[in-house]
């Protein structure tokens, strides 16, 4: 005689159709209260590391530096976000090749950068189509809660639910739109891949229109560089 291995039991085995239903329901909810209690813990988490950070760290040190008798530089921003404000006409094949590579094919669209050398080198390059700056922890949440869509396959969709960002970038620890919003706001480890999942944000035309396309910010002008100007010009086109 042969041993066979007993065959695996089936737990719906003897349950009725509607018993069975029953049971793959409660399990589906038990799961989805458990994710949305993970959500809520990540967020909850994010706001204390965001307290810790930008208020009690710099009072501190502010503190001590003055104690010292010297003075206190913020750090330098990480990531800025970059619009583009004017068309395709006069404008040198190498901007247009700097501005498809930022994913800025279209006027009024805009992008998360990551700062660095050669990021900086090619906004000083494409500075008199874009205006850029940095932008504020609210208005990334501004940004991606009510312009953000997600690239999935190819296609634009808008993110309604955190089980899409989950089902994108889950593999990347990344399951809830409190984890975008923290990775591109700290540059984290994961910006990349975060930022590359945000498909470019379509923003609308600024109410009562521009300043002066072709003149710099400091001129009374509208491209180049804002800093922490670039929020009030937003929440006009956002």
């Amino acid at each position: 005689t042969t041993n066979r291995s007993p065959m695996p039991r089936d737990p719906n085995k003897g349950k009725t159709p509607e018993r069975a239903a029953d049971v793959v329901s409660q399990k589906e909810r038990l799961r989805t209260e458990q994710r949305r209690a993970e959500y809520i813990k990540r967020a909850q988490r994010y706001i204390r590391e965001y307290k810790a950070s930008w208020t009690k760290r710099r009072v501190y040190q502010r503190n001590a530096a003055k104690a010292r008798h010297s003075f206190y530089m913020h750090a330098e921003h990480k990531v800025a976000f970059v619009v583009r404000i004017r068309g395709v006409n006069d404008v040198a094949p190498k901007p247009r090749k700097i501005m498809q590579l930022l994913r800025l094919r279209r006027i009024f669209s805009g992008v998360f950068v990551r700062l660095n050398k050669s990021s900086l080198e090619m906004l000083n390059k494409v500075a008199p189509f874009i205006a850029w700056g940095y932008p504020s922890l609210s208005m990334i949440k501004k940004l991606i809660l009510k312009r953000g869509y997600l690239n999935i396959k190819g296609q634009r969709h808008r993110i309604q639910d955190n089980s899409q960002i989950e089902s994108v970038l889950g593999k990347h620890d990344v399951i809830c739109v409190d984890d975008i919003i923290h990775q591109i706001f700290t540059c984290g480890p994961k910006f990349r891949e975060c930022n590359k999942k945000l498909m470019p944000f379509k923003l609308s035309n600024p109410s009562g229109g521009m300043r002066s396309k072709r003149r710099h910010f400091v001129e009374g002008g509208d491209y180049g560089n804002r800093e922490t100007a670039l929020c009030d010009f937003l929440k006009c086109i956002v």
